[in-house]
């Protein structure tokens, strides 16, 4: 595998979680937004600019995408406290049952889906298990 196959896999993988994801009132959010979003929830209380630095978006979309993730109750905003022009950015605790919601539904449809041959179905979630334990950092 190349970087291209690698990145078109991503891409691939990105659709099929998206998929999979069921939103809160039907919204469907750009995998940007998402992208945005999951950088929220792994590093909370950051800056816009860290945010941006980490998703390679730029500040306006990263803004915008906070903006629109703070209309939909997903996440809050306060001033940094030892920077008041600095706005830090965290996941909504109220939103905590919602989220608790949608990291738990499976993505064996959307897989499957996404899937020429059906029967390849458990190769494939044991290749994935695979990968995450190998590359998805735990605490």
């Amino acid at each position: 595998m190349n970087g291209l196959e690698l990145l078109v896999l991503a891409r691939a993988l990105m659709k099929i979680g998206g998929a999979a994801l069921p939103l809160p009132g039907g919204e469907d959010l750009p995998a940007s937004v998402r992208s945005v979003l999951v950088d929220i929830a792994q590093h909370p209380d950051s800056s816009v600019s860290e945010i941006t630095a980490r998703t390679c978006f730029p500040q306006s979309h990263v803004s915008a995408s906070i903006a629109r993730l703070q209309d939909s109750g997903a996440v809050i905003t306060t001033p940094d406290p030892k920077d008041r022009r600095r706005t830090l950015v965290r996941p909504n605790p109220a939103a905590t049952s919602r989220l608790l919601v949608v990291t738990a539904t499976p993505i064996d449809d959307a897989l499957a889906a996404a899937l020429a041959d059906k029967s390849a179905l458990p190769e494939v979630q044991a290749a994935l298990k695979t990968l995450a334990r190998h590359l998805i950092p735990r605490p």
